[in-house]
């Protein structure tokens, strides 16, 4: 019996590492060219701008909050880095675009603040006005055209890096990635103001008690989001090769869904950036079997909806 209880008690603790083992097996199974060094290289790029999207969505949700205004902040980042590669070079708009996002991120923050958003439904309606007003931004700039890296007449090869590049057969972006999980995983695990997070998500009065500024950590914790989302942006920029505004359609929807399957608490104060990353594997896998398997997007879309459900619904049973 007790033997019995530590395999459901592991079980439980790593099931979505073990449905990533699952579905790499069947997958490999039925279809063997999933396994081929081309794919696995595939697999690793497509992941890398969402998991940057969802890392910093993380961080929003531990602290009892969401943020639907990552689309926005993906698309107008992707607006203002590719034009200004032509005025300033690619490092000076590589550099503005990831401000601009820890910009727009820190707006995000302050405009809760001053509202008094304390919920997630006053959150969330207010994000997602948001997202629409840096869209609406992002298609004045560029008049609802694409931005396309390969016209700029000044040297764009460190964004061909970012988005095609490898080092020792390991793309460029998911080296990237690595360095900026690690900051992040040391900021959460090991900093008073990365821990704080955690205590606003459990209780906010607590954590008031306890004396923590409540807005000026609600403003840290969006403007992380801003720049993780900006890093996303150049990332899948850089592998798309063009600039729209509305390249970050969608990341919203599957940046929650990869936080939550990943194990953090859509209640707030429990989460953990590592266990995200094998939320957005796992969901980055689930999408590349279905493409190599031939299913619909239609099912595909029923697919995530259906992880997603279970995702909730078994965070539910852990809290009961």
């Amino acid at each position: 019996m007790r033997n019995e209880n530590k395999l459901l008690r592991f079980i439980n603790q790593n099931l979505v590492l073990l449905g990533i083992i699952v579905l790499v097996t069947v997958t490999a199974v039925i279809q063997p060219k999933f396994l081929m060094t081309r794919n696995l290289t595939n697999i690793l790029r497509q992941m890398t701008s969402l998991a940057f999207v969802a890392l910093g969505m993380t961080f929003v949700i531990i602290g009892g909050f969401i943020d639907l205004s990552v689309v926005g902040m993906v698309s107008l980042v992707s607006v203002i880095t590719a034009s200004l590669i032509n005025p300033i070079g690619q490092v000076g708009a590589l550099l503005c675009g990831l401000l601009a996002g820890a910009l727009l991120g820190y707006l995000n923050g302050t405009i809760l603040t001053k509202f008094g958003a304390t919920i997630q439904a006053e959150v969330l309606f207010i994000t997602y006005g948001m997202s629409s007003v840096f869209i609406a931004v992002g298609l004045l700039v560029t008049n609802a055209e694409t931005l396309r890296i390969a016209r700029s007449t000044r040297p764009y090869d460190m964004f061909t890096a970012i988005g095609s590049g490898s080092f020792l057969g390991i793309p460029i972006s998911i080296l990237i990635f690595a360095v900026i999980l690690a900051i992040m995983y040391f900021f959460q695990t090991r900093t008073l103001a990365g821990r704080s997070i955690s205590l606003m998500g459990g209780n906010k009065t607590a954590a008031y008690l306890c004396g923590f500024n409540i807005n000026r950590t609600m403003q840290m914790v969006y403007t992380i989001n801003g720049l993780m989302s900006a890093f996303g942006s150049i990332v899948l920029m850089s592998r798309v090769t063009t600039a729209t505004a509305t390249l970050g359609t969608g990341y919203e929807a599957n940046a929650i869904l990869c936080v939550v399957v990943g194990g953090t608490t859509l209640a707030g104060g429990k989460g953990n950036v590592l266990r995200t990353l094998l939320g957005v594997f796992l969901i980055t896998l689930l999408s590349n079997c279905m493409n190599l398997l031939g299913l619909s997007t239609y099912m595909q879309t029923v697919m995530n909806g259906a992880v997603l459900v279970t995702a909730i619904w078994l965070d539910n049973r852990k809290r009961l």
